[in-house]
């Protein structure tokens, strides 16, 4: 049983203390030290992925029938979500599988940023392989189609709102997953049950932090938008900051 399993025990058993005022203090430092190198890689694979999905796009559709469909309003958004909920759905779902490993890199930022090392960008794609990517997929995947399913039935019977305080609540309680399964080497289903467990523990105070990290990144708003590349790392620096004052980070090896 490695270190991490004995602690989430010793968690699910006693439960925990954990201050705002540190974790928050923790997360702001950490975000100084990354916000620059994560928020030029968000803006420049930003552009790629952009650039990449309008050739899909053009590629797939074609530029004629495109050209018909945008002179005819088709390819609004309320018109694909009316025509092709369950299609966008299961791409939504795939996209968000596929970036997963990706996204989990940045919690790997902050660890390397917590340490004052530096981090290659050959590690942005560390996750992109087993273990980790087997399990990050897998978690992903429940997660993202569990979210899918029961918001298109509450859209199905007139109850989206709910659906959507749904949304927020099961992203809430498995803020932890990913972290539990690249620094605590747990497996898809037992990640997304301690970060459940971690979370309802102390829901108060996890969210006020969550809420606290989500307005930060918005400031960047203020700068033409542009500025939000630079502060949405400040999620991950709060992520990685309660995992770290919560179970605590003991395998520092490089993936």
């Amino acid at each position: 049983m490695n270190q991490t399993l004995k602690r989430l025990q010793e968690i699910e058993k006693n439960g925990y203390q954990i201050d705002f005022g540190n974790v928050f203090n923790h997360a702001f430092e950490n975000y100084k030290k990354i916000a620059l190198y994560a928020g030029s890689v968000i803006v420049i694979f930003s552009i790629l992925f952009v650039v990449f999905g309008a050739f899909s796009l053009v590629s797939f559709i074609g530029v004629t029938e495109m050209t018909k469909e945008l002179s005819s309003g088709q390819l609004k958004i309320e018109n694909l979500l009316q025509t092709n909920l369950l299609a966008m759905g299961i791409i939504s779902i795939i996209i968000s599988c596929l970036l997963s490993p990706f996204q989990a890199a940045f919690l790997k930022m902050a660890d390397h940023g917590d340490r004052d090392e530096n981090f290659p960008v050959s590690s942005l794609f560390s996750f992109y392989k087993l273990p980790y990517l087997k399990e990050i997929i897998i978690s992903t995947l429940i997660i993202t189609v569990i979210i899918f399913a029961q918001a298109t039935l509450l859209r199905y019977v007139k109850l989206e709102f709910l659906g959507i305080i749904i949304n927020y609540f099961i992203s809430f309680t498995t803020l932890l997953t990913i972290p539990l399964i690249i620094f605590g080497d747990l497996q898809a289903i037992d990640a997304i049950k301690f970060s459940i467990q971690i979370v309802l523990k102390q829901p108060v105070v996890l969210l006020g932090l969550i809420i606290v990290a989500i307005i930060g990144s918005l400031i960047g708003l203020m700068a033409c938008c542009v500025g939000l590349f630079f502060t949405i790392p400040f999620i991950y620096s709060m992520n990685y900051a309660i995992y770290s004052a919560i179970v605590g980070i003991d395998n520092t090896a490089e993936n």
